[in-house]
């Protein structure tokens, strides 16, 4: 598990949650490391690459977001050398990408990256822990 303060991420993600207009359900964090999220994209996407985060959406309430977050922890950390951030840094910018598909934003359309990188960037500046 990484070193973060789970209360004040929960209350992070809950605020960045709310600014789309979603309460938070349950969120389970699967931290794994890159073979794993191989095989979890090869399983159940049809996708034979790494990635850092593979988010399933398990949401049936409209007003709630619900999910499971697949998080490759080495992904992460290489990411995070490769932009010269923290570990940290990158986690959380992981974290808030997952939680912006939970409330229905996308980044493989036309637009839709620079859309999710404005978000991620406007949720990243909410997260008090980043410094």
């Amino acid at each position: 598990m990484p070193a973060i303060d789970q209360a004040a991420t929960t209350a992070w993600v809950e605020a960045v949650a709310a600014t789309y207009g979603y309460r938070v359900g349950d969120i389970a964090y699967i931290f794994v490391d890159d073979e794993e999220i191989l095989r979890v994209n090869r399983q159940f996407l049809q996708h034979d690459y790494y990635t850092d985060i593979i988010t399933f959406d398990n949401s049936n309430h409209s007003h709630f977001i619900s999910g499971d977050l697949f998080i490759s922890l080495d992904t992460v950390r290489s990411n995070a050398e490769g932009l010269r951030l923290s570990y940290e840094q990158e986690l959380f910018r992981v974290i808030i990408h997952g939680i912006l598909h939970l409330c229905g934003l996308n980044d493989k359309g036309p637009g839709e990256r620079e859309q999710m990188e404005a978000a991620e960037n406007r949720a990243l500046s909410m997260n008090p822990l980043i410094f």
